[in-house]
């Protein structure tokens, strides 16, 4: 992914997380991902992990199609 890729990426996971109203500090908890990964990838500057990506949609009850603009 590219610089403006992974900032559409962190801009749609704090999106997701504050309709969900839970903390970043949370989210890292309930998809047991750390919390520094967590907010890294909220500013676009964390290139993660496919494994960790689906932890975290689980969490907020999204399929990845929706994170990346297509259909599943």
């Amino acid at each position: 992914m590219n610089g403006d890729e992974l900032l559409k990426l962190g801009y749609k996971v704090r999106f997701a997380r504050d309709k969900k109203g839970i903390t970043q500090e949370k989210l890292a908890e309930l998809s047991e991902i750390s919390d520094t990964t967590i907010k890294l990838l909220e500013r676009g500057k964390c290139n993660i992990t496919v494994l960790n990506l689906l932890k975290i949609a689980e969490v907020l009850d999204l399929n990845l199609g929706i994170i990346n603009n297509k259909e599943i």
